[in-house]
């Protein structure tokens, strides 16, 4: 019997921004058809890509040719097939992973009233070059800003003289946290309400308000959506691990009390403010990671958060 491959024409999107084309791309299998969306899971497997959020074929013909793969297990037209998965047995399944924070930039304003980042440079590509040999350059940067600066993390001793640091935080507070996403709509005030049919225990709670489409602009300071005391208390007495928000601040910026931040951090609980993205997130069937530096003496500072979806 001859053997079979695929010749096609594709463009893979990626989750975090980006796209892939290929012209008369060709891969073996093992059959005399296969469905569009086996052959895309059979390309990303192919490829070894991560983050794919969608895969077009195009121009697809099968033509008779012997395989170049030899030894490696083909796709089947009737594999059972995933969008980050694979194919039949060509490879493992891969995670899909949503990025949950603000990128950082010079100059950019996080919160009114605190300084801004300044990215420079202690070390130019082209001052490198007189240290190094022919063809061999570096950059070495720097970056002067305050701790609370983009998507940022706070822990006990943002808010108490004897709570636990960034060095003393365990990693497994803030790593791979079964996750839970509430929606309360269109609302400044997020009450306890919100929360009467959501299970929090030993979940990342993250509130999505919509607000980040507002975020570097003058808006984003102005009636901004933030939690009651009475719902912090919910999350605290219904063992919430941890709690993030994509808004200003996660209290109100008019109470000076900050009430949330106290009942949260007393209780052990690190909130992430300035998130984004939480519209790409299904309610739950994720878990979270938020890990910033181990800094000795800090209680704040900016994390890259990631969602893994687990659904």
């Amino acid at each position: 019997m001859p053997d079979h491959r695929v010749v096609f024409d594709f463009a893979v999107e990626f989750a975090n921004g980006g796209e892939l084309q290929g012209k008369e791309f060709r891969l073996d299998i093992d059959a005399h058809d296969i469905e569009d969306r086996a052959l895309g899971d059979l390309l990303v497997a192919d490829l070894g890509l991560l983050m794919v959020s969608a895969v077009r074929i195009r121009n697809k013909r099968i033509i008779e040719e012997a395989h170049k793969r030899v030894g490696r297990a083909l796709v089947r037209a009737d594999a059972p097939v995933g969008l980050e998965g694979s194919a039949g047995s060509a490879a493992p399944a891969r995670p899909t992973y949503i990025d949950l924070s603000q990128p950082i930039r010079d100059g950019m304003v996080t919160y009114p009233g605190l300084p801004a980042p300044t990215i420079g440079a202690h070390l130019t590509r082209e001052a490198s070059r007189e240290r190094y040999a022919p063809g061999t350059e570096f950059f070495i940067g720097t970056i002067s800003m305050v701790a609370n600066t983009g998507t940022y993390l706070d822990v006990p001793f943002h808010r108490f003289a004897d709570g636990l640091d960034l060095v003393h935080l365990p990693a497994s507070a803030c790593a791979d946290v079964p996750g839970v996403v509430v929606r309360p709509g269109d609302v400044r005030v997020i009450d306890v309400d919100v929360l009467a049919d959501v299970e929090v225990r030993g979940r990342a709670v993250l509130f999505h308000s919509g607000w980040d489409r507002h975020f570097g602009t003058p808006a984003y300071a102005v009636e901004a959506p933030f939690l009651t005391e009475a719902a912090a208390r919910r999350l605290v007495d219904g063992r919430a691990v941890l709690v993030g928000i994509d808004s200003l601040n996660i209290d109100s910026t008019d109470d000076p009390r900050r009430p949330v931040h106290t009942a949260l951090l007393a209780a052990g609980v690190p909130i992430i403010e300035h998130m984004t993205g939480l519209d790409q997130l299904p309610d739950d069937g994720f878990a979270v990671t938020a890990l910033a530096p181990r800094i000795e003496g800090l209680g704040s500072f900016p994390v890259r958060v990631v969602a893994r979806i687990t659904g």
